[in-house]
């Protein structure tokens, strides 16, 4: 999927919302554990229930890898359940040296074709670029995260005071373009957002962080958001286990629907 399709996308659906799939056995609701394969029943409800209102969704795939071979099936069929008109983000953080980076891309891009792939920038341009070589995929940089951990590394200044992460997102903007290069950014760092839009004016973001995090969608609106929407705000945890009873996917359809309409009131706001 291309940015323009995207954008269309959010104009269509009045929403910028990213529904994350990660899908615990242990905490499913209980009724699903004598199908099959539980994962993907309820992740087919899921995306049933949200897909009105969702413009991408993201399956984390350590959910899935940590069962084993079995889980590779149940993300391969969930990744051909999702509406080929909605953008898929294969949420793996990958990020080695450079033949390796192009086996883990050739993975989520060709054999189970993803949109998009979360990658980890530490190791430098050979081990990213590997990823943007790929005509229509996209790779979507880990930047300025949500978690505690970020400070440890992201928020440390060099001799001239300026911050890690800012020296990632100015290294990085000669790897790709806004056509094929996003960015991580989290939604609990508020006015942060604005100082990675001013580095990255064009690019999209992708925003955990809202919802269970406790991140504020207005906030990252009034930040973050640029003349073609450029964010993709999600929530995961908020959504998929809204209820952990028979009416699970009825009550993600409920959250879903509120995010959507906040985000509607904000793109009319911004736009």
């Amino acid at each position: 999927m291309n940015r323009a399709e995207l954008f269309a996308q959010i104009q269509k659906k009045s929403s910028f919302l990213c529904v994350g799939l990660d899908p615990d056995l242990a905490k499913i609701p209980a009724h699903l554990h004598s199908e099959p394969d539980p994962i993907f029943s309820f992740c087919k409800a899921i995306i049933e229930e949200t897909a009105d209102y969702a413009v991408a969704y993201k399956p984390n795939i350590a959910f899935f890898e940590a069962m084993g071979p079995k889980g590779w099936e149940t993300l391969q069929k969930v990744q051909e359940f999702i509406p080929n008109d909605i953008f898929t983000i294969a949420d793996a953080k990958r990020g080695d040296i450079g033949n390796t980076s192009k086996l883990y891309a050739k993975a989520f891009f060709e054999q189970m074709a993803f949109d998009s792939v979360t990658v980890a920038p530490y190791m430098g341009e050979d081990s990213v670029t590997p990823f943007l070589e790929f005509e229509g995929k996209w790779v979507i940089l880990l930047a300025l995260t949500s978690n505690a951990g970020s400070l440890d590394f992201q928020l440390i200044k060099d001799e001239n005071g300026k911050p890690l992460y800012q020296s990632v997102l100015e290294k990085s903007q000669g790897w790709g373009s806004p056509e094929n290069l996003m960015y991580v950014v989290g939604a609990t760092r508020g006015e942060l957002i604005g100082e990675v839009r001013k580095v990255v004016p064009d690019n999209f973001f992708l925003v955990p962080g809202v919802g269970a995090q406790g991140g504020s969608l207005a906030e990252v609106a009034k930040y973050g958001m640029n003349s073609s929407c450029g964010l993709l705000v999600n929530s995961s945890r908020g959504i998929i286990y809204a209820s952990g009873g028979l009416d699970f996917a009825s009550a993600a359809r409920t959250e879903a629907a509120k995010l959507q309409a906040e985000m509607r009131v904000l793109l009319e706001t911004h736009l």
